[in-house]
């Protein structure tokens, strides 16, 4: 997911700078402090658990839940469902064939079985997935959960010329994805996907995706009845299979859920049904709300915001309870172009990088940005924590005369005086604005010569996804964030020698045997993958440098008093909906 996906929830979200501390133990915060060291996820899925989830301890029944919200989801349809806020607040409604469970004790992410009995089986060329089916679901109308309701919705996710905001891996990877325009363009007569029988879901790959059963937790895998579907109009009441259902929805404005009583809490291995309602009311003014919600007056101490708490309002923290933090699983760098920089240079721009005064002036602190040291975030399973010199997301680098003068003795070494950095920046921001003098004073004391070409911000993007601009800082994304927690959604997509061609690298590394280590990680299970990312994450940094690790977005947001258990789910970087009860209902 790349960061134009997080950015939907908000530059306030992950941008904003926030107040320090650590989490609650009344809300369980994210089961552990944002940015703590540790080693590699043991376990990535469980296929044998089975519901019901586990209850909360003290939680109680009753009361409606209150969603003060900034920002406005664009759709609650299952198959357009993409940015991080509709997916989370999707899972109160939609059931998928496969989710996620938080461990209970470090909050990682662990992929069990949801609306299928299992995790998929994989054939032996890897080309077709078999889903064994849970029977007895109904939808919140009681009516029965049919075979064939999973593969009209997978159908349906091909008509991306009206759902032109969900995932499209399936394009990419389905069987004839790139010809098939939906059912309605093409009719139901599809070859990627068929249900031999009631409990069988069968998916047929063009090429290997075993990241599928990953992919398969997105709400475009939710069961929807043909007869059901009202196209543009389905999310005013869609067919659900969650422990809630749509009340009412007025775009842009308010959703109201209510409980559904067809819900089917026995199979259901990680959500609850606590609350009676929710209501979330969207388009809200930032500080109003967030203050609302710290007063926690009335109504208000059964709300929440999912912005990180405004750097104003900092001084107004009574109780740092009131604060959930947690990781999120995206990490921001500063690519560098290794066609143009040569290894021994792109290690003095590193060394000379002001971290600390870059982050003053873009307005960050330890709680919505965690100096980072590693490509993967701590959020997604397979990191573990190292520190290479001079690449720890902190210090004052060439700021410091004495770094500033060693950087232009080693330049003059290597033959590279006055080495010229060129990057593009956003004349018409404020903080680009000020972000380019420092980079420019900055490089310029340690020798380079600088050239910074300002364009509009309405550009920016274009420009610098452009694999082939004439600048070799800054290009490709400056930032990523997990589609699904696995290192399989990081290495292949950014780092692999294709990613040149699609637009998607970081550094515009071509290696051969960086691809073949990739590829064999990739190939392992995700269990096993889950000791080897961190490896390749070291070697790329090691021998390549391909970009300097910035931060780890992380999530300080809000909440009422009267909320119990809201953690941040390190999937999304959002509050977990489904656990949360009102103390006092």
């Amino acid at each position: 997911m790349q960061w134009k996906r997080i950015t939907a929830v908000a530059a306030t979200v992950m941008m904003t700078a926030v107040a320090c501390g650590t989490p609650s133990s009344n809300n369980g915060g994210d089961n552990g402090k944002a940015g703590d060291a540790g080693t590699a996820q043991e376990k990535a899925t469980d296929p044998t658990l089975k519901g019901p989830a586990p209850e909360v301890e003290g939680a109680k029944k009753g009361g409606t839940a209150t969603v003060l919200s900034d920002v406005t989801p664009s759709t609650f349809d299952p198959t357009n469902i993409y940015y991080v806020d509709g997916n989370q607040i999707g899972k109160l409604m939609y059931r998928a064939l496969t989710q996620y469970k938080l461990d209970d004790k470090t909050g990682k992410p662990v992929l069990v079985p949801d609306l299928a009995e299992d995790l998929g089986t994989k054939s032996a060329d890897g080309l077709t997935w078999t889903f064994k089916l849970k029977q007895g679901i109904k939808y919140m109308d009681g009516s029965p959960v049919k075979a064939a309701d999973y593969a009209y919705a997978i159908k349906r996710s091909f008509a991306h010329d009206l759902y032109d905001s969900g995932p499209t891996y399936q394009q990419q990877f389905f069987k004839d994805g790139e010809k098939y325009m939906g059912p309605y363009a093409d009719g139901d007569n599809y070859a990627g996907v068929e249900t031999p029988d009631e409990s069988t879901l069968v998916i047929r790959l063009a090429k290997k995706f075993d990241d599928l059963p990953f992919y398969a937790a997105f709400p475009m895998f939710t069961p929807i009845p043909k007869a059901k579907d009202t196209k543009q109009s389905y999310d005013q009441k869609p067919m659900t299979t969650g422990p809630y259902m749509v009340e009412s929805y007025t775009a842009g404005t308010q959703l109201k859920l209510t409980k559904n009583p067809n819900w089917d809490a026995n199979s259901d291995p990680v959500r609850h049904q606590y609350v009676d309602k929710w209501d979330f009311k969207f388009s809200q003014d930032l500080l109003k709300v967030q203050r609302q919600v710290l007063a926690s007056n009335g109504a208000d101490a059964n709300a929440l915001n999912y912005s990180n708490l405004d750097a104003s309002l900092v001084p107004e923290v009574k109780d740092q309870s009131q604060i959930v933090r947690g990781n999120s699983p995206c990490t921001i760098v500063l690519g560098m172009d290794v066609r143009k920089i040569p290894m021994e240079v792109r290690k003095l721009v590193a060394q000379a990088f002001p971290y600390a005064s870059w982050r003053k002036v873009r307005g960050l602190t330890p709680d919505s940005a965690i100096p980072a040291s590693t490509i993967l975030p701590p959020a997604v399973p397979g990191y573990e924590k190292f520190e290479l010199p001079g690449l720890t997301g902190s210090g004052k680098g060439a700021e410091d005369p004495a770094v500033a003068e060693e950087i232009k003795g080693k330049l003059k070494e290597l033959g590279k005086e006055n080495f010229e950095l060129s990057y593009y920046y956003s004349n018409d921001d404020k903080i680009r604005q000020q972000q380019n003098q420092l980079w420019t004073q900055v490089f310029t004391a340690a020798g380079f010569k600088v050239k910074s070409v300002g364009v509009p911000k309405a550009k920016i993007r274009s420009l610098t996804n452009d694999m082939n601009a004439p600048v070799n800082i800054g290009q490709g994304p400056a930032g990523w964030c997990s589609d699904w927690p696995q290192g399989t959604s990081w290495f292949p997509v950014l780092f692999r020698s294709d990613a040149v061609k699609l637009n998607n690298s970081i550094g515009m590394i071509q290696d051969k045997a960086l691809d073949a280590e990739i590829d064999r990680v990739a190939a392992l299970t995700p269990d096993e993958q889950l000791k080897e990312w961190s490896k390749v994450d070291r070697k790329i940094l090691e021998d390549f440098l391909p970009a300097i690790p910035l931060y780890y977005s992380a999530s300080a947001f809000p909440i009422g008093k009267n909320l119990g258990h809201v953690i941040n789910d390190v999937t999304q970087g959002m509050p977990e909906f489904t656990s949360i009860y009102l103390k006092q209902p």
